[in-house]
């Protein structure tokens, strides 16, 4: 069983415990469609991975601080950063998701990596061979939604439980 009060005398540590879990969750997600589906992922899909590998690392870090009495202040600080980062992964998601439904044109940069090319007599086999990854295209859907819609609903919740630890942390001074 859940001890509510328990979570809400550490609000911080319940905070970056809850982002740091969903936070992981959705780079497990992410990762699932990648390398066991095999939907390879766009530039964009790529970019909107970074404030996870940022804020996951940071809120493990602020849980250890809140455990280990860090500074208030620096632990308010960081879910800031966390919430701000997340926000602004989910306007690249909404970027993304507007993108994917023409909405607006996409960066010029999407296609796919180019390793492995192998000698100049199999360049032009390999170069054959290679399939782009577009970002304009959403190679999955579900409820009407890409993972870039989704990323935009995972970053807005993980933006709002650290902007609810940083709240009910500051309002118990």
């Amino acid at each position: 069983m859940i001890d509510i009060q328990a979570l809400e005398a550490r609000p911080v540590a319940t905070a970056a415990t809850m982002v740091a879990l969903v936070g992981s969750l959705a780079i497990l997600g992410a990762w699932f469609f990648e390398y066991g589906l095999g939907l390879k992922p766009c530039p964009l899909c790529l970019e909107q991975r970074y404030p996870y590998y940022f804020g996951i690392p940071l809120a493990v870090m602020v849980i250890l601080g809140d455990r280990f009495g860090a500074s208030r202040k620096v632990l308010l600080a960081a879910l800031a950063v966390i919430a701000a980062g997340m926000l602004w992964n989910a306007g690249l998601g909404v970027f993304h998701s507007g993108v994917e439904w023409k909405w607006w044109p996409g960066p010029q940069a999407c296609s796919g990596a180019l390793e492995g090319l192998g000698s100049a007599g199999g360049l032009a086999k390999r170069l054959e061979s290679m399939s782009v990854v577009r970002c304009d295209e959403a190679p999955w859907r579900f409820l009407g939604l890409s993972l870039a819609g989704y990323n935009v609903l995972i970053s807005l919740l993980m933006a709002a439980i650290a902007l609810f630890g940083f709240v009910r942390s500051a309002k118990k001074s």
